[in-house]
């Protein structure tokens, strides 16, 4: 293998590892936010209770 196709493979490979990094961030900030809006509001005047 050339060292042309060394670097092609190289810059390859860490754009899909950047593309993946950035999905899996995208992916756990949309999952957060849906936990999030799931989470019942503790009526005011009262102590939420706990086990």
């Amino acid at each position: 293998m050339t060292d042309d196709k060394k670097k092609l493979i190289a810059a390859g490979a860490a754009i899909g590892s950047a593309a993946v990094a950035a999905a899996l961030l995208y992916a756990n900030k949309r999952r957060k936010k849906s936990e999030e809006a799931k989470k019942p509001a503790i009526p005011s005047g009262e102590a939420p209770e706990t086990d």
